[in-house]
C-alpha cells in the first residue's frame, strides 16, 4: 500500500552521487511510529521520485521504480551507556579529528570538510581523551543547529537528528588516519526530544563491535542543559573505493 513518496535533494549527498545515509534514514523513519531501525539496501538516489511504501506489522518499504531501497520498522533498543561530555570539552576532541585532507567524502552533508557553515552540518567527532591515539574510547563535537534545520517552531526536524547521529558513528569505526571506506548499512534512533535552533548540543559517540567488513558504533545526541536527548546505534560495511564513492551502485 502506498504511504507517499520522497525526493531526496543534491544538497543532502553522502557519497557524490547517492544521498547521506542518516538522512535518507531519518525520511524513511517518518512514516514509522516512535523509534525506529532503517535497513538500506542500496546506496539511496538523488533527484529521484521514491515511492514509500506500507508492510504487515507497521513496517515500510521504501522503492525506486521497482528496486528495493531500503526498508524500515519500529524498534525499541537500548541505548548504549556514553559518558556526557561538556561542549568545550567537545570542541576541543573536534580539533582532535584527522585532517580534512584524509576525508573520503569531502562533500558529505553531515561531515564534510568542503561543505560551507550553514549548508553542511560540518561535524568532525574527535577523541575526548588527548591520549587516545587509536580512537578506542569516546569520540565527540559539538553541534549547534541552524536555522535553516528548524520547523516553524524553532524545532529542529527529526531528519536533521538521524542525520547528525550517522557520520559521528562512521568516525567511530575509522581511526586518526582517516575515513574509511564504509557506508551506512543500517541505523536506529531513538529521539526523546528534538534540539532547537541555535541549541549548543554535544554528540558522542564510540565504537562498540567490529566484525570482518561491519562494524558498529553507538552514538548519543546532548541538549544545552547536559541531558542526552537521542540515542543511536549504527551498523556500517566495508567498500570497495570505487562503491564508497559512488561509482558502482
Amino acid at each position: 500500500m502506498s504511504r507517499g513518496s520522497i525526493v531526496i535533494g543534491r544538497r543532502f549527498i553522502g557519497p557524490p552521487h547517492s544521498a547521506n545515509g542518516g538522512y535518507a534514514c531519518g525520511r524513511i523513519a517518518a512514516f514509522i511510529d516512535g523509534s525506529a531501525e532503517v535497513t538500506l539496501r542500496r546506496p539511496p538516489p538523488i533527484d529521484t521520485e521514491m515511492q514509500v511504501c506500507g508492510e504487515t506489522g507497521g513496517g515500510v518499504t521504501l522503492y525506486n521504480g521497482d528496486t528495493l531501497v531500503a526498508s524500515g520498522e519500529s524498534v525499541s533498543f537500548v541505548p548504549v551507556p556514553l559518558a556526557a561530555p561538556g561542549f568545550d570539552a567537545a570542541v576541543n576532541a573536534a580539533q582532535r579529528s584527522f585532517d580534512a585532507s584524509l576525508h573520503t567524502l569531502p562533500t558529505c552533508f553531515v561531515c564534510g570538510p568542503h561543505r560551507e557553515p550553514g549548508d553542511g552540518l560540518r561535524i568532525h567527532v574527535g577523541p575526548i581523551d588527548p591520549h587516545d591515539e587509536h580512537w578506542n574510547g569516546i569520540l565527540a563535537a559539538p553541534w549547534i543547529p541552524a536555522e535553516n534545520l528548524a520547523d516553524d517552531n524553532g524545532i529542529v526536524l527529526a531528519e536533521f537528528v538521524w542525520a547528525a547521529l550517522d557520520c559521528p558513528t562512521a568516525y567511530a569505526c575509522s581511526s586518526p588516519a582517516g575515513m574509511r571506506h564504509i557506508l551506512l548499512g543500517r541505523q536506529a534512533v531513538a529521539i526523546s526530544r528534538r534540539p532547537g535552533m541555535a541549541e549548543r548540543c554535544v554528540i558522542a559517540t564510540q565504537e562498540i563491535s567490529h566484525d570482518g567488513r561491519k562494524s558498529c558504533a553507538a552514538a548519543t545526541l546532548f541538549g544545552e542543559d547536559g541531558g542526552a536527548i537521542a540515542f543511536c546505534k549504527a551498523i556500517w560495511i566495508e567498500v570497495t573505493p570505487e562503491v564508497h564513492k559512488g561509482a558502482i551502485a
